[in-house]
């Protein structure tokens, strides 16, 4: 279970803010809220997006939404150091050594891979479990990516609906010369929901998503190759040089930096 993930929420939290702020220096509050719009461009939007997928796949948005406002708890440093401490131990005790470090971590890639490896399955059945693992894995995470970003391009094209129907409204009035510019406010205002749902909800979310995916698949990959080296045997220091080789230049650095702290 992650952490809180404050940029997300600090993220919502400014740009909505920055809006309204903009609002009020503009003159009020109140010009900015119909209902009428509002429901043309949540629900209507939302209608689209029922046709678009399955019962199944809407659930999962509540859990992907909760997937981006969180930070993964997983340091790939803290998993390559537990995987260099594991290829030492099978040094000295063997693969059976390593039955009690199956609950090491609570990530279930992680024991699943682990007890397999004690269960002396071979190298190759172990990789292609875990590479399917992996590859289903992605492909969910696309699902949830995918819901987000069709609800942000249908969000400003239903918010150009609204503005249709209020311009239709306001064109039935053009005896009424005092109603030609409220009624023109309140046809923009659709267009301008759909375009805050959009770049600031829908989008964004699905940007976070495909970091987070990003970070799991690391994660997981990391993990596979740490089992299958150490169960061909692979010296923990050449084991730990191949994973540290998975993690982008950044992070090597900071790892360089924290072993040449330990040392001095």
């Amino acid at each position: 279970m992650g952490r809180i993930d404050i940029l997300t929420i600090g993220g919502l939290i400014l740009g909505f803010a920055a809006i309204i702020i903009s609002m009020v220096l503009g003159g009020s509050v109140g010009l900015y809220w119909n209902i009428p719009s509002v429901f043309i461009t949540v629900v209507g939007s939302f209608a689209a997006v029922l046709i678009s997928y399955d019962m199944r796949q809407i659930k999962s948005v509540i859990q992907t939404t909760r997937h981006a406002m969180s930070t993964p708890v997983a340091d790939p440093m803290v998993i390559i150091d537990i995987f260099t401490e594991l290829a030492k131990k099978a040094r000295r005790e063997g693969l059976l050594g390593l039955e009690d470090d199956i609950g090491r971590l609570e990530d279930p890639f992680y024991q699943k891979g682990l007890r397999m490896m004690v269960d002396a399955l071979d190298p190759e059945l172990i990789r292609d479990i875990l590479e399917t693992d992996i590859e289903y894995t992605a492909r969910r995470h696309e699902l949830g990516q995918s819901v987000f970003r069709t609800w942000g391009s249908l969000s400003p094209a239903f918010g150009m609906i609204g503005t249709l129907i209020g311009l239709i409204a306001m064109l039935a009035k053009l005896d009424d010369p005092n109603a030609i510019g409220p009624g023109m406010a309140v046809a923009l205002i659709t267009t301008f929901y759909g375009t805050i749902m959009a770049n600031l909800v829908f989008i964004p979310m699905a940007n976070k998503l495909s970091l987070r995916s990003t970070d799991e698949i690391l994660i997981k990959e990391i993990i596979l190759e740490g089992i299958i080296a150490i169960q061909s045997g692979m010296n923990p220091r050449i084991l730990e040089e191949k994973l540290v080789s998975f993690l982008s230049p950044t992070f090597q650095q900071q790892r360089q930096q924290r072993e040449g702290n330990a040392i001095a």
